[in-house]
């Protein structure tokens, strides 16, 4: 499905659209894009679902910035504002699904951005109707510092690297390694063409760098709630999905059994639920 591209200021926003009916914005995880909902969406047809490409993804803007969760939130709401909605709920996913919570956020406290940065959020405050959090990110956790510590040199922009990536490719062969090493080959082209990533990356180095985590605030959220765990992720740790259904009044929790990650493959858990999208 071709998408439909909306300027902003300055930067311009990718998404797709289908349906007609109640919007949902969708909101994907980290290295995603819009499109990753497609699935989702071909199941609710009686809703106007509008997958977002984020900032920094997709075929959105990509500028080289110190990415902070505020910069998405200051794109999520021009891109809102664009789309002229009266109501709204929102869907995230991972990275998506911290951009949602921080949104959420924003719109009870009127303000967005770092403590020292903070802007007015120019939003009708109910305008949001309510949220699905899947696996959300956001939560403070210094185990990750340092956990893809190992990525960093892939994303030294040198010819070196590729080079060198050429010359051990048919080693890689001979020793029956190459879907390893296709892998690696794989990663550096997505990291390189992701500037949220390479931000990520670079300037999160220690435990006081993740300034914008939104564990201390999650009882600022004010509108109905659903927040999605696998039971088994190995990437959003449980804990952190807990995080969220404690943080927030009166929310909504379910788990999806034997499942290390949530994908569109296990996406009926959420468009059957009840709960979902009222």
């Amino acid at each position: 499905m071709q998408k439909q591209i909306r300027q902003l200021n300055p930067y311009h926003a990718a998404y797709i659209e289908q349906g007609t009916g109640f919007p949902v914005i969708f909101l994907h995880g980290f290295l995603g894009e819009g499109s990753c909902w497609l699935s989702v969406m071909s199941h609710l047809p009686e809703h106007r679902c509008i997958a977002l490409d984020l900032l920094g993804f997709g075929e959105s803007s990509k500028p080289e910035l110190r990415y902070n969760i505020w910069h998405q939130v200051e794109f999520l709401q021009q891109f809102l504002q664009a789309l002229e909605l009266e109501r709204f709920w929102l869907v995230g996913h991972s990275y998506g699904g911290w951009t949602a919570a921080a949104y959420a956020i924003a719109c009870t406290t009127g303000y967005t951005g770092l403590p020292h940065q903070q802007k007015v959020l120019p939003s009708p405050q109910n305008a949001l109707n309510g949220l699905v959090l899947i696996a959300p990110a956001g939560i403070r956790d210094d185990k990750f510092v340092g956990r893809y510590a190992h990525l960093r040199p892939l994303l030294w922009e040198t010819p070196w690297i590729d080079w060198g990536l050429k010359a051990i490719a048919p080693i890689s062969r001979l020793i029956g390694q190459q879907d390893a090493f296709a892998e690696i080959a794989n990663v550096r082209e997505a990291l390189l063409a992701q500037p949220v990533a390479k931000s990520f990356l670079r300037d999160r180095l220690r435990p006081e760098d993740a300034i914008d985590t939104v564990e201390q605030d999650l009882h600022q959220i004010q509108v109905p709630t659903l927040v999605i765990a696998a039971q088994q992720d190995e990437t959003i740790p449980l804990w952190h999905t807990q995080a969220y259904a404690e943080g927030i009044a009166g929310c909504a929790k379910d788990c999806v059994r034997r499942c290390r990650a949530w994908t569109a493959s296990n996406s009926p858990h959420l468009y059957r639920s009840n709960r979902l999208l009222s």
